[in-house]
């Protein structure tokens, strides 16, 4: 199993509450799956971060671009495979 940070930024603030439960159902339902390892709101309000479990970055990639709030674009995404230690 990999690890991929997720670094979601705040794009559009004004739209942020209104996905806000879909985005939290999202992940909630990835957790209970174990798919994620760490997620939460980065500090000043300027995104969040969510660690994927996978197999490969295809595969965390797929599960964090459907996250609402990167699908509805009020965030952006990055990912990249974190090193666990």
């Amino acid at each position: 199993m990999n690890y991929y940070a997720a670094f979601i930024k705040m794009e559009k603030p004004e739209l942020n509450q209104h996905y806000r439960q879909a985005h939290l159902d999202y992940l909630a339902e990835l957790d209970e799956k174990g798919f994620i390892f760490a997620r939460g709101a980065l500090a000043n309000e300027v995104g969040g971060l969510v660690i994927y479990q996978a197999d490969n970055e295809a595969e965390a990639r797929v599960m964090a671009e459907q996250d609402p709030y990167v699908v509805n674009g009020v965030r952006s995404l990055h990912l990249h495979e974190w090193n666990k230690v």
